[in-house]
């Protein structure tokens, strides 16, 4: 048995050949979905993962507007920058883009972008939402994983998935989205004693631990769904997830590669959020 491959980067092009044909009918009825993002510093992944978003939205239509600001930026100038950006009705969305140098507290920018323009879904209020089942902004990187899972018609419903990770980003807000998807949850993290129990009877492992390779098939039970999330680089350069690719594939039915896995995808739901903010807010106003 050879698990099938759930191909992110061919489901993200799909998903967005529909973006844009919506953003142009959109433009049509004069509604401009317009991101802009607030890029500190000059880190090169940050600044990798912000031309990834301008490409991806030049390829749906999208505006898309960097806003580049010194390392050095006060956190009081870019909260102004922030509320500048709220109070601008060309914007639909803002994002702006983690890390923050370490003088700036996350939370409090975080909690400064208007709920009703947090295209990322990390504000307390979308929590909150998503935390109650409401329609919100989900969290684009588990928005994309539920999004894969039903494009090959995995049933969530009443089957255990297990989350090994609890980050803020990733591990909290998926294990919520299975829930309201109807499934049983167990979250692992590091302090879990004896991780195999849990693993071994998932039928969805979501693997969000940020080390290498560390699932092996050992972890997992046959026939399961396995979600690589991470993304670590080794010494030779090569891209590589927290799941043995080659040994899981061989034991579970469904698995998602590193590259061409998650990673496409949590833009691309990215853009779907900028899309329903825009939506949202021109409906209002107009």
């Amino acid at each position: 048995m050879s698990a099938e491959i759930i191909n992110g980067k061919d489901l993200s092009l799909a998903l967005k050949e529909e973006m844009k044909k919506e953003v142009d009918t959109l433009k049509t009825g004069g509604i401009h979905p317009q991101l802009t993002v607030i890029l500190v510093g000059d880190h090169p992944a940050s600044r990798s993962y912000v031309n990834g978003k301008e490409k991806a939205c030049g390829e749906t239509g999208i505006g898309s507007h960097i806003i580049e600001l010194p390392k050095t930026v006060s956190e009081s100038d870019l909260l102004k920058e922030i509320h500048r950006l709220n109070g601008d009705t060309n914007v639909h969305g803002i994002l702006v883009q983690l890390p923050l140098p370490v003088h700036i507290d996350e939370q409090k920018v975080i909690e400064t972008i208007s709920p009703e323009k947090d295209v990322d879904g990390f504000h307390p209020i979308n929590i909150g939402r998503m935390m109650t089942g409401m329609d919100t902004y989900l969290s684009c990187t588990p928005y994309g994983i539920i999004t894969m899972l039903r494009s090959k018609n995995i049933s969530i419903a009443g089957k255990h998935a297990v989350v090994i990770g609890r980050s803020n980003i990733v591990g909290k807000p998926v294990a919520q989205l299975l829930i309201n998807e109807n499934a049983t949850v167990t979250t692992c993290h590091s302090k879990t004693e004896n991780l195999k129990q849990f693993t071994r009877i998932a039928d969805i492992l979501v693997v969000a631990v940020g080390k290498a390779n560390m699932i092996d098939a050992s972890y997992v039970k046959e026939g399961a769904t396995v979600i690589d999330v991470g993304m670590n680089r080794l010494e030779n350069g090569k891209l590589t997830g927290d799941v043995d690719f080659d040994s899981v594939q061989e034991k579970a039915s469904f698995i998602t590669p590193v590259p061409r896995g998650v990673g496409p995808m949590t833009i691309t739901m990215l853009l779907k959020n900028t899309i329903k903010a825009a939506k949202r807010l021109e409906n209002r106003e107009g």
